[in-house]
């Protein structure tokens, strides 16, 4: 069977996209999915918590892969993740950098290179997640056009349709240029403070804005909890968090359903 991909993106930095990317491999991982992620965000954010071994700024990764200067293919620079069923495209150093800049003057092919290269071993997995980077440049238009769906991730204080305006045009781009299978698999709200005055309001207004873009929000809206972060520090799935294990649980489970949403979204 080969592998449905997810590029988790939004325009905006500190909305949770490494996070949610985490903790949807960890949830796939739990359903005995073989699972690739993908960091195409040049922070490296994921690769630190999500590859089993410490890797050194200079070590191959995505970079090699998508640059026309390197004979690497996708599967030379794929490592082991930190549980049994994840690996990992790690991201080091200022490679992947260099290589945007290396797509801003490459001409014929630029927008396809990621799915080239995963075309290799999307037969090896049954979900692959691409954690892009904050922005709207050659990158993220790679990590589109190689995705069966995109997941919006944002903040409710955050959500307008204004805001999402440029990121939904460049979908939108990629759908009629490069990608016409492309489809928005869903928005997921973090951060979520419902014992706060204003999140009916809040609420209120990301329910309007997604329906007036006809998008599909995905609920419950991940709530705003230290253990999601602190998890992921630590390199722990939720369901392996020892402090408040029923609670960890419970945020799980709220991955774990969102998951299954996004996956029936991709069929």
């Amino acid at each position: 069977m080969t592998a449905r991909t997810l590029t988790v993106a939004n325009q905006k930095g500190g909305v949770g996209k490494t996070t949610t990317t985490f903790h949807l491999a960890r949830a796939a991982v739990v359903a005995d999915q073989r699972v690739l992620v993908v960091d195409a965000d040049p922070q490296g954010n994921f690769t630190s918590v999500g590859a089993r071994e410490p890797l050194e700024d200079d070590e191959v990764g995505l970079a090699d892969a998508l640059s026309g200067r390197s004979a690497m293919t996708m599967r030379d620079v794929i490592v082991p993740g930190i549980w049994p069923g994840l690996d990992v495209v790690p991201t080091t150093g200022d490679q992947l950098s260099d290589v945007r800049d290396e797509l801003v003057i490459a001409k014929t092919g630029r927008e396809s290179r990621l799915r080239n290269a995963l075309s290799e071993v999307r037969d090896d997995y049954d979900l692959i997640l691409v954690d892009a980077l904050p922005g709207i440049d050659q990158l993220l238009v790679n990590a589109l056009t190689a995705a069966d769906g995109v997941l919006i991730v944002t903040h409710t204080k955050l959500f307008s349709s204004n805001g999402l305006a440029a990121l939904l045009r460049t979908i939108s781009d990629v759908q009629t240029y490069y990608n016409p299978s492309l489809r928005v698999a869903g928005i997921l709200a973090n951060e979520h403070q419902a014992s706060t005055r204003a999140a009916a309001a809040w609420s209120a207004e990301i329910d309007k804005a997604a329906q007036g873009l006809d998008l599909h929000l995905l609920r419950p809206f991940v709530p705003k909890s230290q253990i999601i972060s602190d998890a992921v520090e630590a390199a722990r799935g939720l369901d392996e968090w020892p402090e408040r294990a029923s609670d960890a649980r419970a945020l799980a489970a709220i991955y774990a359903a969102h998951l299954k949403t996004l996956e029936g979204s991709l069929r």
